[in-house]
């Protein structure tokens, strides 16, 4: 799952506890996960970073233009989700960074089980980074 240059042209991936709430709104809707409920309240914005086991931000000059997630014991087992880069960064190596990061921060802590539920059409782009189909392995989802 390799490098550890947290470094593109001027990006700067970073482990936060916060993170401005306009921000995570631009990159939620930039990447269609923002849902009309939403606009009521945008508390469990603030919440997503600082209850998250590990909450990776990507920076360009001050701006969050990138972000992922790992939810973990930070023990053994971790999944890694809502990895988003505005769309007018893409395609520069920002999300594999992401992910790396995160990957590289659950080892330290001896996480050795991560996993994640890739959305259609991105598996290739995890399985560049070493991500697999788990075999025998439904994902599962429950309605509440």
């Amino acid at each position: 799952m390799g490098e550890d240059n947290t470094e593109i042209s001027g990006v700067s991936i970073r482990l936060i506890r916060s993170a401005p709430v306009p921000d995570m709104i631009a990159l939620y809707k930039d990447a269609g996960w923002w849902e009309d409920a939403y606009d009521a309240s945008h508390g469990f914005l603030v919440k997503i970073p600082k209850d998250s086991a590990l909450f990776a931000g990507a920076f360009l000059h001050g701006k969050m233009i990138g972000m992922g997630r790992a939810l973990s014991d930070l023990c053994s087992d971790a999944f890694i989700q809502d990895i988003a880069v505005l769309k007018s960064h893409r395609g520069q190596g920002i999300g594999r960074k992401i992910v790396l990061y995160l990957a590289q921060e659950l080892k330290k802590h001896g996480v050795d089980w991560i996993a994640l539920v890739a959305e259609p059409g991105t598996q290739a782009f995890y399985e560049r980074m070493g991500f697999h189909p788990l075999k025998d392995h439904i994902p599962l989802k429950l309605e509440c």
